[in-house]
């Protein structure tokens, strides 16, 4: 398979059109023609539908899409890794949820460094669902993240168990939960269930915010309450712009490392050992 080939295909995909992916491609039209010319012969089906106004996707096609992305996906690692720095024996691609970045990823890498200097890294940020296909898929070495189903080929292990606790700008008196004090931050169906049945008269909220770190900002600024990771909100607990509301339930929030079956045991050993390390710095 022609890996050019694949590449014009999903930027046709992208751009909705053999123009614009021409232009995106810096190739001429007649170029990015004959390319699905040459993919559409190989496949033995055409892929897309011409129009004046652009085009569609063939059923054909729509099974194709995801194929190209691996395809692609594979390809990039690969070349990656013919290109490893030198004294590199290796690299390792690991995806992160963005609600873990800070701070286990920043300890993490930093643990990669000090302890495994001749592994290269390869880090992404991703949603915890694109993350799991590209784990299930071989684009992505390992992942961690928030919530992870099982999926064959993928093996889940519990990394850390955090818990999400009430904090507050304001005084004890009055309703932490009021509609106009409280911000409902997004994490997850299972915090949310849990949440229910613990305030089941509780009212929606007149701010939600699906990322934590920005509901804390919010927070301290117009001031209010939200339930927060309790090792990410630490730092303002003990500064004082924060305080834990007494008596509030906390509600478990359990991260998980998924990797491949197939990684090199030795390598994932290490890996776990930083990620642990990581994770033993966030809840000292």
């Amino acid at each position: 398979m022609d890996i050019a080939a694949a590449k014009t295909f999903l930027e046709v995909v992208r751009t909705g059109s053999f123009v614009n992916a021409a232009t995106a491609l810096n190739l001429t039209q007649t170029a990015v023609s004959a390319r699905i010319r040459v993919l559409e012969e190989q496949l033995g089906h055409p892929v897309f539908i011409r129009a004046k106004t652009g085009t569609t996707l063939t059923r054909a096609g729509e099974q194709f899409l995801r194929h190209a992305t691996m395809l692609v996906q594979t390809w990039e690692n690969a070349r990656r890794a013919v290109a490893l720095p030198p004294g590199s024996p290796m690299a390792v691609t690991v995806g992160v949820e963005l609600s873990l970045w800070d701070p286990l990823l920043r300890h993490w890498l930093q643990w990669m460094r000090r302890e495994c200097p001749d592994i290269a890294l390869r880090v992404r940020i991703a949603p915890p669902d694109a993350l799991m296909a590209q784990v299930q898929d071989g684009s992505l070495d390992v992942a961690v993240l928030y919530g992870a189903p099982q999926m064959p080929g993928v093996i889940t292990e519990l990394l850390m168990e955090e818990r999400l606790v009430l904090l507050s700008t304001g005084p004890d008196s009055g309703d932490p939960l009021s509609p106009a004090h409280h911000v409902r931050v997004d994490w997850g169906e299972d915090f949310d269930a849990r949440y229910r049945a613990a305030f089941p008269d509780s009212v929606e909220p007149l701010v939600a915010i699906s990322y934590g770190p920005l509901a804390a900002e919010y927070l301290l600024a117009t001031g209010g309450s939200a339930y927060f990771r309790k090792s990410f909100a630490r730092p303002w607990v003990e500064s004082g712009q924060f305080r834990l509301v007494a008596g509030a339930p906390e509600f478990p929030y359990p991260a998980y490392l998924a990797h491949s079956a197939k990684l090199d045991p030795a390598v994932m050993a290490s890996l776990r050992e930083g990620l642990r390390a990581a994770a033993a710095m966030m809840e000292g």
